[in-house]
């Protein structure tokens, strides 16, 4: 049973929006020295291996490896992990990492209408409002680029990060669906099965790494510890001490933490496009989830 969240709640909220909006700027920087798969495949490697030894030290439980379990973790592993760590690294060497961080708004809104068809969370009208705003924002964040397809990387690099969200999306579903397992424990098999996935591939397209210049290198291991093994015990704890629902607090953060990191770390210039379609999504979300707002800012009063 969830309780009033604690100040030490709201903190770990703000960490975990910091943390998770800045990664999209560590990323470009790791770009710098290393290619797409290269930084995906360090990332998802150094992060399961530092869940492993936090899973080890805390005693966390392994699962029944049943043919069920291992189905729903290879596919979520893959989708939550592989693919979209993959299709990010890609479409950023093309894209400034604020479109990125913008684009990771919009999951909750693809997150909607798939566990409407999928599970028995069901899509009301202010739901249907919220999501059509949402998508109405990813067009404005494309803007005209998808239409000038095959001119240029830039359009590819964008439809690579909304399709890295739409993975997410389906993950997330499939996540809900997924057999009983200790959160440490499914966290730390799911970039397992992203390693197993992405160093073959890394090996055939890009070869092994060599040690590259100091910042970059520096990038992909802050990449593998901090967004992962670090911000996987603060959001278990944070979602055991507070609830899931005060969770999707962070979802507003994000996109306004990687425009900020974009602009200033990296001088990115921002179209005005980009902030109009934050607010579109922005309100898409806020629409979407007001009933989960209204419960967490009731429970203060």
């Amino acid at each position: 049973m969830t309780t009033q969240p604690t100040v030490a709640n709201w903190l770990s909220i703000a960490a975990l929006g910091l943390i998770w909006g800045a990664t999209f700027m560590v990323v470009a920087i790791a770009l710098e020295g290393y290619g797409p798969l290269t930084v995906a495949c360090a990332r998802t490697t150094l992060g399961a291996v530092a869940l492993l030894i936090l899973m080890r030290a805390l005693k966390r439980p392994l699962p029944p490896f049943n043919a069920r379990m291992c189905t729903y973790l290879i596919a979520i592993g893959l989708l939550n992990t592989a693919l979209p760590f993959a299709l990010l690294s890609w479409g950023q060497q093309f894209v400034p990492s604020a479109f990125a961080g913008i684009s990771m708004a919009a999951l909750p809104l693809f997150v909607l209408p798939l566990a409407h068809v999928f599970t028995d969370e069901k899509m009301n009208l202010r739901n249907s409002l919220g999501v059509i705003l949402g998508f109405v924002g990813a067009i404005v964040l494309i803007g005209p680029g998808v239409m000038r397809i095959g001119t240029g990387m830039e359009p590819l690099g964008q439809l690579a990060c909304i399709a890295a969200s739409i993975s997410y999306a389906v993950s997330s579903i499939m996540t809900r669906r997924c057999p009983p397992i200790d959160p440490i424990t499914m966290a730390t098999l799911l970039l397992a099965i992203g390693a197993a996935a992405l160093i073959p591939a890394m090996l055939m397209f890009e070869g092994l790494p060599t040690l590259g210049a100091a910042r970059p290198t520096i990038a992909i291991i802050v990449l593998g510890i901090i967004p992962t093994a670090l911000a996987a015990l603060i959001r278990v704890a944070t979602i055991r001490s507070a609830g899931a629902i005060f969770m999707t607090l962070v979802n507003y953060q994000v996109p306004v933490w990687s425009m900020i990191f974009g602009a200033w770390i990296l001088s990115e210039v921002l179209p005005l496009r980009f902030f109009a379609a934050l607010g579109l999504i922005m309100l898409g979300l806020m629409i979407s989830q007001w009933a989960s707002l209204r419960k967490i800012f009731t429970r203060q009063s």
